[in-house]
């Protein structure tokens, strides 16, 4: 990749490049350092935490914080945490491969990921050089653990409305209110904690558990990540000295929108980790369960879920790396010795909001619909709690709602997709729906270039004719979205199959099946959604002038989807897991 600022890939500028002309990470191009790291944590899983799933979500709080500690002994709590302050200060590539493998037993993934990312990340990115120094190592090591609380009951997907407050006095920060659905607030040592100064000015604060005025609720009962700690954080008259005040007063909407944005980021790449361990445990009850004389995998309609639970796994892969590598690649422009290198940083993980936003909804959907195929291919016993799909469907479930709601996250695609549209300096929607005809031959490449076209046919129009005021009709921005979605996995997966190809890899083939797969169907979700959003926009012969328009665009040619699930299948079914695997 470019390592010019000017020829870094801007966020949402996808949309206006020939289709597979952007460069693009993928993981068959990780480092050895970044894979050993990988298998470490995969070695870690596989001895210490799945062999106590049972325990982990009976909410044994000790035996959570015992295998944080032994995860921060192996440096995996620390890979994003500067050098300086006792981390390792590595790519979020590395990150991204970690990931994947604590989220195999979702209630440690999502204690795992609430304490290095959300937990730990504002004091890395806004903390000062005392807050960090103070922090960052017993954080990085697993002395101690740490909890994020932004979210208050009255104010859910309106995080910032919040209502909890801050006075200073005596150099003393005085913080009131209470914090609902607090992830690690049962063994949580610091707190970064949201509260208006004067009722006013949104602000962050440091707050530790030892302090005077803070304490914890009772473990709510949740649906799913039993074994997460999750309760209220009650702040009565809790008093914090005067550095405790983290990035500055009025800072609070600034650090929870940019962390947030890190935590979407990872939440995509746990959701392909956790489809992995799915399919393998499915592949297994599909190859042992025998109907009408022959086992489950035998059946078409059997191999057609399992062929689509490594289809979601390999574009999920595509979309992740893709989205980390553009990440990792203006991260690499900044640096931690100067004196503005976490606000650096954090404006180069903002370029990619939207991306971010988009591995979060993609990846929560894929997954559930992972669940979902898992708890079919089971049948009476995928209802059971004695079998692995019941788990996976429950606890798989919040993540649809965890870091802003997909609901939220759509209408953030739209408007930042549009408002990057916008002004002089906007991306060119006009001018890139007309080059997005410029066809290249090559079948997939064809296929996306024909969506890209077809999508910014329509999304033009709705600029045009409404501008921002298209977004006030919420059903009409989230096929916006869904247009832009759909787009982004097509095209890193087509573009990942291909490289694939280039080198020879071994399982070249069976990425090509995958992302032929995938462009296929997600070109009729596109042509659906262009010609619904098409109906928002234009009635009468206007809209019938539209449609016309939009269906004279050559369509791909189809393809006998069951031969190339069949083989797919098959290939699952040889190797007993997902093959393609880079550790």
């Amino acid at each position: 990749m470019a390592q010019d600022e000017t020829q870094l890939v801007r966020g949402g500028s996808f949309m206006f490049h020939p289709a597979g002309s952007l460069p693009q990470a993928t993981p068959e191009e990780n480092s050895e350092d970044a894979l050993a790291i990988a298998e470490a944590a995969r070695d870690f899983v596989n001895g210490e935490i799945l062999p106590r799933d049972e325990e982990i979500d009976h909410l044994d709080l000790e035996l959570t914080r015992e295998l944080l500690a032994k995860a921060g002994d192996l440096g995996i709590l620390g890979i994003e945490v500067p050098e300086a302050y006792g981390g390792l200060d590595l790519d979020k590539k590395t990150a991204l491969l970690v990931l994947e493998e604590m989220a195999k037993q979702a209630s440690f993934s999502t204690s795992y990921t609430a304490h290095t990312s959300i937990g730990t990340m504002p004091i890395v990115y806004f903390g000062n050089h005392e807050q960090k120094a103070k922090y960052l190592p017993k954080l990085a090591s697993g002395e101690w653990c740490a909890a994020y609380a932004l979210t208050e009951a009255g104010s859910g997907s309106d995080a910032l409305g919040a209502k909890a407050t801050a006075v200073l006095q005596d150099g003393h920060w005085v913080l009131n209110g209470t914090k609902a659905w607090i992830t690690n607030a049962g063994f949580a040592d610091v707190f970064v904690i949201f509260a208006k100064i004067n009722g006013s000015h949104l602000s962050a604060f440091i707050v530790e558990k030892t302090d005077p005025g803070i304490s914890t609720g009772a473990e709510e009962k949740k649906l799913g990540i039993k074994g997460s700690s999750t309760r209220t954080v009650i702040l009565e008259n809790c008093r914090i000295p005067e550095d405790r005040l983290l990035g500055g007063k009025g800072k609070g909407a600034r650090i929870a929108l940019g962390i947030l944005t890190v935590g979407r980021f990872k939440l995509g790449a746990s959701s392909v980790g956790a489809g992995k361990r799915v399919l393998e445990y499915t592949l297994k009850y599909a190859a042992e369960r025998t109907q009408f004389g022959k086992p489950l995998n035998a059946f078409g309609l059997i191999q057609q879920k399992l062929a689509n639970m490594a289809m979601r796994i390999f574009v999920g892969e595509a979309m992740g790396f893709r989205t980390i590598g553009y990440l990792d690649e203006a991260l690499a422009l900044t640096s931690w010795e100067s004196e503005t290198g976490g606000a650096d940083k954090m404006k180069a993980i903002d370029e990619y909001a939207m991306e971010a936003s988009m591995s979060k909804v993609w990846g929560s959907e894929a997954l559930f619909a992972t669940a979902d195929d898992a708890v079919q291919v089971f049948g009476g016993a995928g209802f059971s709690a004695e079998y692995p799909p019941e788990k996976i469907y429950r606890d798989c479930r919040i993540n649809r709602i965890f870091e802003g709601t997909n609901e939220i996250n759509r209408l953030l695609i739209a408007q930042t997709f549009l408002k990057r549209c916008g002004g002089a300096e906007g991306l060119p929607l006009a001018a890139g729906a007309a080059a997005a005809l410029d066809l290249p031959q090559d079948g997939l490449l064809r296929t996306v270039a024909l969506s890209k076209a077809r999508a910014l046919k329509v999304i033009a129009l709705a600029q045009a004719e409404h501008g921002p005021k298209i977004l006030d009709n919420q059903e009409a921005a989230a096929r916006i979205s869904n247009l832009l979605l759909e787009i982004y996995a097509m095209e890193a997966a087509v573009v990942r199959a291909q490289k694939m190809k280039a080198s020879d890899h071994r399982w070249a083939g069976l990425a090509m099946d995958l992302a032929t797969v995938y462009a296929q169907e997600a070109w009729n979700r596109i042509q659906g959604e262009a010609r619904m959003l098409a109906a928002e926009l234009a009635s009468d012969s206007v809209l019938d002038t539209l449609v016309a328009d939009l269906l004279a665009m050559q369509a791909p040619a189809p393809v006998a989807l069951s031969i190339l699930r069949q083989s797919i299948a098959a290939a699952l079914v040889d190797q007993g897991r997902y093959p393609i695997s880079a550790v």
